[in-house]
């Protein structure tokens, strides 16, 4: 019977998105915005030479389609990303408002947003009094740190001795619809902060905020680190996404990476959690061992979380440069009726303007379902494609594109 594999390259966007002008970073556009584009580009002229050299080299994703959807999604051509595919592929369009994960994970799941997101404004404090009481109440302290729209390794770094000498959490947003809580594992407590977040998240999510997440770190003034103990705790979808389709019909559906936090363990029966090379070796067991019928979900988080929200070109490309490596023991490794897809959820282009996510398509690279261009695509088709793979109903508006 058949497997399916969904592989989510957190991030890694491909240009083209047709409404990318309605969004923004730091009063910029998005418009022009191409994660795979400009990191290709910055290989090629030797601008991302940091820990790495040369052309970016990727010929498993590229055998598979990632040029030619780069070429689908934006009719440019990326350096060194120029192979004759041998995989199916496309180029996927977001339709709903966000370009943040639960939108793109929802909607590659089949559920389209159904509602716009609260997002907190860029003013200082960014937060209303009455969710800081809330806070401060559920804490037990007498204030929060922070208070700000602010990126998570620098507010840390800026606030965290503070936060060691009075207790007090360190609260945040960003761009996207979320609360962040950061706090020192050992002084704070990681339970403690754990507890905090998950107390605090009915309140967020009444507000449409999308996620409440926990942002553990340790070490010392100048040399704070945060750890791998993150936690989401997001808003559960409010109707059934492929996880529910394929777990409803008796099959099994594991997650690697933050999956179970974004879909709130709907629909999943078991979660692998780690960095991402952790979860590469939780994909190669899956490759292995899941039975037939069953569906494994994975996010890799760190193309995001350490070199797009931190503009870092050359670190983004040696990521990229290693999961291309790992990818060929796991594609070696299935089964002559698997499914294998690689996607993204939204951009994060590190030569682009500001911090926060670009608005842009994202590659479908298929393996196990012959060879060719599949065109512009939904990415609820996605999970109908998915379904229609391995033989369960597809309740979304998505088409199977196999």
């Amino acid at each position: 019977m058949a497997r399916a594999f969904l592989v989510v390259m957190d991030s890694v966007g491909i240009g083209g998105a047709p409404d990318a002008a309605e969004y923004f970073n730091d009063g910029r556009p998005d418009t022009g915005a191409n994660t795979l584009l400009h990191i290709a580009e910055a290989c090629a002229e030797g601008r991302a030479e940091a820990g790495r050299t040369g052309p970016l080299t990727l010929p498993n994703l590229d055998a598979l389609g990632l040029g030619a959807a780069l070429d689908l999604a934006c009719g440019e051509t990326a350096p060194g990303l120029t192979a004759q595919p041998t995989g199916r592929y496309a180029a996927a369009t977001e339709h709903s408002r966000g370009k943040d994960t639960p939108s793109g994970h929802w909607e590659l799941a089949g559920l389209p947003v159904p509602f716009e997101w609260t997002y907190f404004p860029k003013a200082d404090p960014a937060f209303p009094e009455d969710l800081v009481a809330k806070v401060c109440a559920l804490a037990g302290t007498e204030g929060i740190l922070g208070n700000c729209h602010a990126s998570g390794t620098e507010i840390v770094a800026r606030l965290g001795q503070e936060h060691q000498r009075t207790g007090w959490p360190i609260c945040y947003t960003s761009a996207d619809s979320v609360f962040q809580i950061a706090a020192h594992e050992e002084s704070f407590g990681l339970d403690r902060l754990l507890m905090l977040c998950e107390d605090l998240a009915p309140t967020l999510h009444e507000m449409r905020v999308g996620r409440v997440i926990a942002r553990p770190f340790l070490g010392a003034p100048g040399s704070y680190a945060r750890t791998t103990n993150r936690h989401d705790y997001a808003i559960r979808p409010p109707s059934p996404v492929l996880t529910n389709w394929v777990q409803d019909a008796g099959r099994a559906v594991h997650a690697i990476g933050k999956i179970g936090d974004i879909f709130s363990m709907e629909g999943i029966d078991s979660n692998a959690k780690g960095s991402d090379a952790a979860l590469m070796d939780a994909l190669d067991a899956a490759v292995r061992d899941m039975p037939d019928g069953s569906l494994t979900f994975a996010n890799f988080v760190e193309f995001d979380s350490l070199y797009g929200h931190r503009r870092d070109i050359a670190g983004y490309a040696r990521h990229l440069e290693w999961f291309d490596a790992r990818l060929g023991a796991v594609l070696s490794a299935l089964r002559p009726e698997d499914l294998l897809v690689i996607t993204a959820d939204h951009g994060n282009d590190p030569s682009w303007t500001g911090t926060d996510h670009t608005r842009e398509r994202v590659p479908v690279l298929c393996a196990g379902a012959g060879t060719g261009a599949l065109g512009i695509v939904n990415f609820a088709d996605v999970a109908a494609s998915l379904a229609a793979h391995l033989g369960v109903p597809s309740q979304g508006p998505g088409r199977s594109f196999l």
